[in-house]
């Protein structure tokens, strides 16, 4: 029997702890997490804020006493302050101001990610928020609730600014988005994309600022924001949310494990970092990146989910290696869904790559099928040498989400855009057309 010690509960650690009570219950768990709620589902703030579910209870999918009732020791609102990797001690401090000490045999690391804070002066001013923690959200949905908030500057159109921008506009207010790039989501989509997105979001009321770089957030004496400054000009604002990017928590290892260029910690594919005894998992270590076949950072829940049962697995004795990822993802906005896999082509350029594309846009079904039947966008990007499949995006008002995998599956499986062309699609008139846009797109590569 071994007792482990797992610093943090969000989706890597709950995924981790499960594993370890489900499948290895022989070993002893303490959970040490520091704030006042585990596995919080961060991705549906927006749709809770923009008031497109009832409420929050949905967002919390497992629970202290679950844990607890499987065995697991739990040690909420306390704070891991430092690790004596060398003793093999935990040294934590709870609410009240107790010191506990806990030894380990193995230790999981699931410490997640911070926001990342620019350093813009009057980052400081009441009014100013981040978009994490749930109780981050709380703050948000209750400010919005004030009369005297109408505008509301998001800073960072990536994922989360772009969904959030969407849920300001649901409740009512304005909504000023700005972005350092050119288009919203621009490190997931290529411009072929992005513009609709872009399109999308201003025909929906969300007033756009683009190739803009905040310098100042502006307020009175009062301490109140006001506004923001950027380099192109002036805006009146009533809050701020930055939802500019994420790092890797790395505070309580970052002097003793071997760490990637950003700050996160190096694991191998059983998620073991550099000591022996010590796991990392979720958003504070690396991935293995299938489409470029190298060590990555990608933050995403899935991700976290799978190194978490991967860790769990192998500190309960069984051998687990990691498959990788592909940083699948896809987004919701207005009705517009959009998702990727891989790398676009920007991204495919700069990782080294030849990369050329192969796209193709038509209706869902065959045009006598009038009622549910969409225009679907697919890009496919490959490395024009080895052929092989490198990432791919969609887009379409319908749910083609499911295709997505496909592709995730292809770039792990190292599929050419020449076998692709030859892949066994059935056909009805109810889900597609004879000749399928993936077919077509793979058949239309000329490089």
């Amino acid at each position: 029997m071994s007792k482990i010690v797992l610093i943090g509960s969000n989706h890597a650690g709950i995924a981790a702890a499960n594993t370890l009570l489900d499948k290895y219950p022989e070993n002893e768990l303490v959970i040490i997490e520091r704030n006042t709620n585990l596995s919080y589902l961060g991705c549906g703030t927006a749709l809770w804020i923009g008031r497109q579910i009832k409420g929050v209870d949905g967002l919390f999918y497992t629970s202290g006493e679950t844990i607890e009732g499987k065995g697991a020791r739990i040690l909420m609102e306390t704070t891991a302050d430092r690790v004596d990797f060398a003793k093999k001690i935990v040294y934590a401090t709870q609410k009240d101001g107790k010191k506990l000490e806990e030894p380990y045999d193995k230790l999981i690391l699931a410490t997640g990610s911070q926001p990342i804070t620019p350093r813009i002066p009057g980052i400081d001013k009441k009014g100013v928020h981040f978009v994490k923690l749930f109780q981050e959200g709380q703050a948000i949905d209750k400010a919005l609730d004030e009369p005297a908030v109408q505008k509301v500057a998001v800073v960072g159109a990536g994922y989360i600014g772009v969904e959030i921008a969407e849920a300001i506009k649901r409740r009512g207010k304005t909504p000023l988005l700005f972005e350092a790039f050119d288009t919203s989501l621009a490190t997931y989509y290529d411009p072929w994309f992005t513009h609709d997105m872009d399109k999308n979001l201003a025909d929906h009321g969300v007033e756009l600022h683009f190739g803009e770089k905040i310098t100042t957030i502006d307020g009175g004496a009062d301490g109140k924001v006001s506004g923001v400054t950027t380099d192109k000009g002036k805006y009146a604002a009533d809050l701020v949310i930055l939802s500019i990017g994420f790092r890797p928590d790395n505070a309580l290892g970052k002097e003793h494990l071997k760490l990637f260029t950003n700050g996160a910690y190096h694991v191998d594919r059983h998620q073991r970092t550099s000591d022996p005894d010590v796991y990392a998992v979720g958003d504070s270590a690396t991935v293995w990146y299938n489409a470029t076949d190298s060590e990555a950072y990608i933050a995403l829940a899935t991700n976290a989910v799978r190194s978490g049962i991967v860790a769990g697995h192998n500190i309960g004795g069984t051998a687990l290696e990691s498959t990788g990822v592909q940083g699948s993802n896809g987004i919701c906005i207005f009705g517009y869904k959009m998702v990727s896999t891989g790398l676009n082509l920007a991204a495919a350029k700069k990782a080294g790559f030849d990369a050329v594309y192969t796209e193709y846009e038509d209706y869902q079904k065959p045009g006598f099928i009038e009622e549910d039947n969409n225009k679907v966008k697919l890009r496919v990007v490959y490395d024009k040498k080895s052929r092989r499949i490198l990432g791919a995006q969609m887009a379409s008002l319908s749910d083609i989400s499911m295709g997505i995998h496909m592709f995730s599956l292809a770039i792990e499986e190292k599929y050419t855009i020449e076998k692709l062309a030859l892949l066994d699609i059935f056909f009805l008139p109810h889900f597609n057309q004879p000749y399928n846009y993936i077919t077509m797109a793979a058949l239309s590569a000329k490089e």
